[in-house]
């Protein structure tokens, strides 16, 4: 009987443990990465000071001219640089990185793929900007409502 009570907790508590520790008795993991479609607002960005928040601050020439207002007002700015820190260049996308972590793959019909690198104060939700390098086809871009087809990391 002793021998029978020492075999029902191996079967029963041990076993599980050890089969979750190892991950045998878990639901398989999706293989690749999560992808769908998303109707969003798309809009466009140029490193332009109205689009990218900065402003010439003329002062004390050891200081850098250049200035962000907003909510990082006074700070030193970089300009053409996103938030993650990479160069924004075509297919740089500025979205709200609670919902669109940096790194999420997007494509967006008349622009191609694109990457998640940059935030902005006005992006949220189910909004993204898309980086033009030249203003007049950040302009010409508008709002457009569109299906993105979305790769998280």
């Amino acid at each position: 009987m002793l021998a029978t009570k020492k075999q029902l907790l191996l079967v029963f508590i041990v076993a599980p443990i050890i089969l979750l520790a190892f991950g045998c008795s878990t639901l398989p993991r999706g293989k690749g990465k999560k992808e769908f479609t998303r109707r969003m607002l798309v809009t466009a960005y140029d490193a332009g000071q109205k689009s990218t928040g900065w402003k010439y601050k003329y002062g004390c020439c050891l200081l850098p001219p250049v200035y962000a207002y907003g909510p990082q007002k006074g700070k030193r700015k970089q300009v053409g640089i996103t938030s993650s820190g990479t160069k924004a260049e075509k297919g740089t996308i500025a979205a709200d990185i609670r919902r669109y972590p940096y790194g999420t793959k997007m494509y967006v019909p008349g622009y191609g793929w694109g990457e998640v690198q940059d935030v902005g104060s006005a992006i949220k939700g189910d909004h993204i900007d898309i980086f033009f390098s030249d203003i007049d086809d950040a302009k010409a871009w508008g709002r457009k409502y569109l299906n993105i087809k979305i790769i998280k990391p």
